[in-house]
This record gives structure tokens, C-alpha cells and sequence, in this order.
């Protein structure tokens, strides 16, 4: 029996594990079973049948809620090729693809045995736009099947091209020629007319690869003088050859410094070489050299999908310039953790040695530059939490973090080998090579596996150059450890003790039911109020045509009636950012931020920062999310949950603002108006019914209404109990003391301003 450990990479989405099945006769008791175990829960299981249409329906697929089962048992009479035949119809791939539950974009970080694995592939992100130049040899190797699926591949890959993206193709073969001189933007009229001249590309002469990559470069820096190139797309080369160099320069070290020379660090080179007879150890150095990755394209009937499948991991980069962090003096041995880029689909991997600490958990901090926003995550775990539940499943692996740690490391340190400037460098890396293969027993190219028995040996070598590597992205350098830390305004953070005492700092707060806490802080009053309104409703809090800032909440109705009567709260908050269109929706369960026609969302389930156009969203897990447009207007939206069985009450938002908001003169809305505080005086204080709760008369705006001694909530420091707040209370939804009534502040949409001729009812 052969016991083995592989590393699952994430591409498309999915990990994919596959086995070759060819047993070469009829088994009679064939039988593959997968068992699949995450801790954090599997969102997807697949067995697509790939051994042929004989097999069809015999694959079965168990899925719970963490574990998985694919079974694979035909039986003997199933196997056969025909009815009356002896030879076996079992003869191919047997695949398996799933992926993981995520509960938010900062990643996943899991813990064992002394060591640490942190996984990053955040989703819900809209893509970057790119600048491409195709380089493809058309060399007279190409003619013939490798130039035909060449070409078809490039059909369908310029189709996927947006108006967003621009590109250029060049080809080379003795020559270099381009089909356009610029990047052009990728149209339907360009796209049609660069789809014509590759139909008309007759592959023959030598191959320059050198002028060709050259040429390439050159394209994308004068793109990026002229200002044609997004500072936040992504600019890369794709090169598509078979061959070596056989015109101008030919000699391998040379072009590679040629290239490294001229190339710009925002650039990055991918190659793929067609069949054997190419040099993939050079590809492969000159991809890596310039924030890159090659791959083989095997010469076959389906060479037009694996280039295709290559070109879709790398058609849609959702961050750049990632950096993955940890506390100082909390991790050691950190494998790469910075990365020029990430797809979509893919996954980032970094792993490193645990330290002792004395704190119970793990923090990371992970920075990433996406489309229109720089970002900041967070994701934390229990460092003992892990190991116990391993220990628990059957078919869980020991120890994995370490060698996870281990397998990456190699894979670092053979492409730091094949850079390697002189032979000492050489040395050095290669002898640390052996030790860690050595003591982690993986078979590299550098070392090999010896399997005896009483009649004979084998010797089982790693493949010279592997079809696939640990490390998505590019290798790039690794940046100092920092001590990070993270502020939230010290209004959103409540100052007074759990006890009934007078809200303090000038904050304002539309909490619960909803019930509204109008803070007045020239005679240091609370008023409240509530507002009856249905679900679905959207209720104007601010809105200010002079900052361009409008703030509006939905209401959500509970399950159901309580006292004859439904309650309703805040089931969406929106901040719209008018000068520069940006929206931010917090939800109850996710926060989207939409800028133009991109729109990203996060989950509750991970701290994290975003920096967008001038508006900052910090989002603390599970808890809240602060809002701070063009640093003078500042919102705090807290989270309430509930028990999801509960037959009446449902997940909801409280609203807190400060009173220091930097308003306009023209601002208004249910909590807007009293930006410009208006007169007030309560007198006549009487004791009422409830002997806790005195009775007076209040004169605002030349209304005289009778108001009753009561309290609401703070939760910013206790959601549960939350804090009194005293206030004076007014009756029938703030009638007299807002102006007008509470419809007028009743809009279409989370973005909607009230209307001009509302806004001094």
C-alpha cells in the first residue's frame, strides 16, 4: 500500500484531485474512495465523469456540512469494455474538485503543531482592468497543429477581452512585426480586426525571441508614459513559443538580462511553451524574473484548451501589491508573503513557524491594492483550537502545517536556485534544499525516492521540470515585519459604564425599534423619539447637498406581531458619496461597496479597512462598521443579531453619529436638521402616571408639546443590556419637534436625496 501527501492548489475556483485509474484487467474489487475533511466547511463537491459515458451515473457524492465522501465501485460486469468483453473500459482520469466555506475576504489561518498555514483567496471583488501584449512565435516549428490550436485559443481568449482592457499582439519569427504599434482598448471593431490577422498568420523563418520580448516592453512603457494605463490595471506579457532562439540574440542569459533590464516593476512576463522541444528551464527563469509564471502546453488534440484554461487564471487579477503580516515576535521562517498579484480563483499560501507569545490566538494583516480601493484584513485563529478536532478525524493529516511550510519553502528556494547569480549562491541554496527534502522526505528534483523490496529496487525521480508548482503570483521581496495597528474614532467607542447614568460625548443615535436619540449638545439634552413606518420603507437621516452626502436606513419587519403590533428596525444603512459616487450599503449580512460599476462586498466575518475615492469603511467582525467621508462627515453602523430560530425578532442595524459632523448649511433629513441646533425649552416639570417618569411641556419651533422623563439604549459598549440614555420623549413619531411630519422623510432609494423643496418643511 503507497501512502502519499499532495498539495491541493486552487485554480478556477476549485481544488481538483486526480487519479489515474488503469488497472490493465477486470478488478474484481475495484473500489476508489475520496474522503474529504475541512474544519471551516465545504461550500461545493464535484466528480465529473471523466472515464467515459460507461461510467456514467456510478459515482456517488456525500456531502455534509465539513466532511465529504466520493465513492467510485463498478462492478465487474461494469468494467468490461463490452457485454462478452475481457479487457477493461477503466482507463483515464478520475477527478475530484470542491471548495471551502470562506466567512470573509481576509483569508483563513489554521494552526498546528507548532506551526501556521494562512490561506488567502478573497471573492465578491471586481476584477482590474488589464494591458496585455500577446507575443507568439510563428517560427516554421509552429506550422501545423501547434500554430491551428494557437490560433483557436487566441479566438476565444481576445473574445473575453472588455472595453476596459487594452491590448496589442506581436509575432515574431526571424522578424518581429505588430499588429498595432499602441495598446489599443479592447473594442468589438479591434477585437474583430485582430482576430483577422492571426487567421492570416503563416508560421515560418527563425525565431527572435529577444527583439520580440524587447518590443513587448517597449509597447507597455510608452502605454504607461502617455497615460494610457490605469495605475490600478495590470500590465503583462504573454508569451506563447515552441522553440529556442535561432535569430539575433540567441544566447539564454542574455535575453533574460535584456528583458529584466528594460522591464518595469508593475510589469510581469508569463510564458508558455509549446511541447518538447522548447527550453522550459529558460521560460521558466524568465517568467520568474520578472513576477511571472510558465507553464508546458503539451502538443496535443487539446493544446487550444490548456492554453485557453492558462489564460483564464490569469484574466481576471482582483488585487495587486498584496502583503501578508503578522505581530511582531509572533512568527518565524515566513515563507513569501508578498505578492505582485492575485486571480481570481486562485489562492494565495503563506506559512510560517509559530512563536510563544502567551496569547490564545494568531492575528494577520493582510494589505492589498484592488480596483478602486486600498485594503486592510484581518483574520485571527485559536492556535489550540485545531489540533484537537485533526486528532479526532480518520482521515485527517498530522502534522500538515509543517509540511506545508516545508513544501512551500522548497519550492521558494528552487526558483531562488535557478536565479542564482554564481555557483557559491548555488550551493548554499541547493544544500538547504536537501536538508529540508531530506528531513520532510519530498522527492525534488535534487533528491530522489528509493523504494526496496526482497526482489527488487525502484528509484523514483521528481519530474524535471513539474507541470505545476506550490506558489500562485510571483515571487517577489519579502518586506519586514511591522507592528500594526488599527484605530477606530473615539466617538464610536461608548464612555459611559453599564449602569443608567446620561449618555456622554456628543453623539447621536438611531437604535432598535427604531428609536431616535437626538443629541443637543449646546444644553447637553437627549430627545427622543421613534418612528412608526412600515417594512421596506426607506427613512431620509441625513441628507446634504452641499458635501454631496446622503445617509438613509430600510426598515425590516420581525417575523411576526408582537402585542398586535409588527416591529420594525434597520435592515440596510446606506452612505452615498455623491462627488465621487461611492455607496455604502451595510446590510445585515454583508457590506457592499459600489464605486461606478464596480461593486465589491464584505462579509461580518473578518476585520478589515477599505480606502476608496475618499471615503474610509472599517468594518470590526461581528460588530460594526465606521464610515468616514472625505474625513468631516463620520457614521458608526453597530450589528445586532439574534437567534436565527427566534420566532419574532430578526437581525438588525443601530446608527450612531457624531454631533462635530462637518454639515453644510443645507443639510437636513430625520437627524440632519439639528446639525444647526434649534431653540428649546422644557418647563413645567410635573410628576405623570409613572411615578419614574416625570411630565413637562416643551417649546420648540413655536410648538408647545407635552413630553414625558424616559430612557433608550446605547449598545456601543454592550449590545446585550446596552447603556440608559435619559431623554426627553415625544409622542406620535416626533411630531412638532421634526419638521413636519415623518412621511416627507420617506425616499425611493438608499442614494435618494430629499427633494429640494422638502428639505425646509
Amino acid at each position: 500500500m503507497l501512502h502519499y501527501q499532495e498539495v491541493m492548489q486552487r485554480r478556477l475556483g476549485v481544488y481538483q484531485h486526480t487519479l489515474h485509474l488503469q488497472p490493465g484487467r477486470l478488478v474484481p474489487n475495484l473500489q476508489v474512495d475520496v474522503h474529504i475533511f475541512e474544519p471551516k466547511g465545504i461550500s461545493a463537491v464535484e466528480a465529473p465523469n471523466t472515464l467515459g459515458e460507461l461510467f456514467q451515473g456510478i459515482t456517488t457524492v456525500t456531502q455534509g456540512k465539513d466532511k465529504a465522501h466520493v465513492s467510485f465501485r463498478p462492478s465487474l460486469q461494469q468494467q468490461r469494455k463490452c457485454h462478452n468483453c475481457t479487457d477493461s473500459a477503466v482507463d483515464g482520469v478520475f477527478t475530484v474538485r470542491y471548495d471551502v466555506q470562506r466567512e470573509n475576504n481576509a483569508g483563513e489561518l489554521q494552526v498546528s503543531d507548532g506551526h501556521f498555514v494562512h490561506f488567502f483567496a478573497p471573492t465578491n471583488l471586481s476584477p482590474l482592468s488589464k494591458n496585455i501584449v500577446f507575443v507568439i512565435d510563428v517560427s516554421g516549428s509552429m506550422w501545423g497543429l501547434k500554430m491551428k490550436q494557437t490560433v483557436e485559443a487566441m479566438q476565444a481568449i481576445l473574445s473575453d477581452l472588455t472595453l476596459d482592457d487594452y491590448f496589442s499582439i506581436i509575432d515574431f519569427n526571424h522578424n518581429v512585426r505588430c499588429w498595432s504599434e499602441d495598446l489599443v482598448p479592447g473594442s468589438s471593431i479591434n477585437i474583430e480586426d485582430a482576430k483577422k490577422y492571426i487567421q492570416n498568420i503563416k508560421p515560418n523563418g527563425g525565431t527572435n525571441i529577444n527583439e520580440a520580448l524587447q518590443r513587448a516592453v517597449q509597447m507597455l512603457v510608452k502605454a504607461s508614459n502617455q497615460g494610457l494605463i490605469d495605475q490600478r490595471s495590470v500590465s503583462m506579457i504573454i508569451l506563447v513559443s515552441d522553440g529556442d532562439p535561432t535569430v539575433g540574440e540567441i544566447k539564454l542569459s542574455n535575453i533574460q538580462k535584456n528583458v529584466k533590464r528594460i522591464m518595469r516593476e508593475e510589469f510581469s512576463l508569463f510564458s508558455l511553451g509549446i511541447g518538447f522541444d522548447v527550453d522550459y528551464d529558460f521560460l521558466e527563469r524568465i517568467a520568474m524574473d520578472n513576477r511571472g509564471v510558465a507553464q508546458r502546453i503539451y502538443a496535443n488534440h487539446d493544446a487550444a484548451d490548456q492554453l485557453r484554461t492558462f489564460y483564464s487564471q490569469v484574466s481576471s487579477p482582483l488585487l495587486r501589491r498584496i502583503t501578508i503580516q503578522f505581530p511582531e515576535g509572533s512568527v518565524s521562517d515566513v515563507t513569501q508573503s508578498h505578492f505582485d498579484k492575485f486571480f481570481s480563483g486562485s489562492e494565495l499560501v503563506v506559512a510560517g513557524k509559530l512563536q510563544s507569545t502567551g496569547f490564545p490566538t494568531l492575528h494577520s494583516f493582510t494589505t492589498a491594492s484592488a480596483a478602486t480601493m486600498d485594503l486592510t484584513l484581518q483574520a485571527e485563529t485559536d492556535i489550540d483550537e485545531l489540533d484537537p478536532i485533526l486528532n479526532q478525524q480518520p482521515h485527517s493529516v498530522t502534522g500538515f502545517a509543517r509540511q506545508m511550510w516545508a513544501y512551500i519553502t522548497i519550492n521558494q528556494l528552487l526558483a531562488e536556485r535557478a536565479l542564482a547569480p554564481n555557483a557559491q549562491k548555488k550551493r548554499t541554496i541547493t544544500q538547504r534544499i536537501l536538508n529540508l527534502a531530506v528531513e520532510h522526505q519530498f522527492v525534488t528534483p535534487l533528491t530522489a525516492l528509493l523504494i526496496e523490496s526482497e526482489s527488487e529496487k525502484l528509484l523514483a525521480d521528481s519530474p524535471k521540470d513539474p507541470k505545476h508548482g506550490c506558489c500562485s503570483g510571483s515571487l517577489g521581496l519579502r518586506p519586514p515585519v511591522q507592528r500594526l495597528v488599527h484605530t477606530i474614532p473615539p466617538w464610536a467607542h461608548a464612555t459611559a459604564p453599564p449602569t443608567p447614568s446620561p449618555a456622554t460625548g456628543h453623539i447621536t443615535i438611531v437604535d432598535n425599534d427604531p428609536h431616535f436619540i437626538i443629541h443637543l449638545p449646546k444644553r447637553d439634552m437627549n430627545v427622543c423619539f421613534n418612528i412608526d413606518s412600515e417594512p421596506g420603507k426607506i427613512l431620509n437621516l441625513v441628507s446634504d447637498p452641499g458635501t454631496g452626502v446622503v445617509i438613509n436606513g430600510q426598515l425590516v419587519g420581525s417575523k411576526a406581531p408582537q402585542n398586535h403590533k409588527l416591529k420594525t428596525y434597520f435592515g440596510t444603512i446606506g452612505v452615498f458619496y455623491r462627488p465621487e459616487g461611492v455607496r455604502v450599503n451595510v446590510r445585515t449580512d454583508r457590506i457592499d461597496v459600489v464605486e461606478g460599476k464596480n461593486n465589491h462586498s464584505f462579509s461580518w466575518g473578518g476585520t478589515a479597512d477599505i480606502i476608496t475615492k475618499g471615503v474610509k469603511i472599517s468594518i470590526e467582525k461581528d460588530s460594526k462598521v465606521t464610515v468616514v467621508v472625505d474625513g468631516r462627515i463620520s457614521a458608526m453602523v453597530l450589528l445586532h443579531r439574534v437567534w436565527k430560530r427566534h420566532p419574532i425578532n430578526v437581525d438588525f442595524l443601530g446608527f450612531y453619529s457624531p454631533n462635530d459632523n462637518q454639515y453644510s448649511e443645507q443639510v437636513h433629513g430625520l437627524i440632519g436638521q439639528f446639525a444647526s441646533e434649534p431653540d428649546i425649552k422644557v418647563f413645567n416639570v410635573h410628576d405623570g402616571p409613572d411615578p419614574k417618569k416625570k411630565e413637562a411641556t416643551m417649546d420648540i419651533k413655536g410648538n408647545k408639546l407635552s413630553v414625558t422623563r424616559g430612557w433608550q439604549k446605547d449598545y456601543r459598549e454592550d449590545k446585550k443590556r446596552g447603556s440608559d440614555v435619559y431623554c426627553w420623549f415625544v409622542h406620535n413619531s416626533g411630531k412638532g419637534f421634526i419638521d413636519g411630519h415623518f412621511t416627507n422623510y420617506i425616499v425611493p432609494s438608499l442614494d435618494s436625496f430629499l427633494p429640494q423643496d422638502e428639505e425646509c418643511i
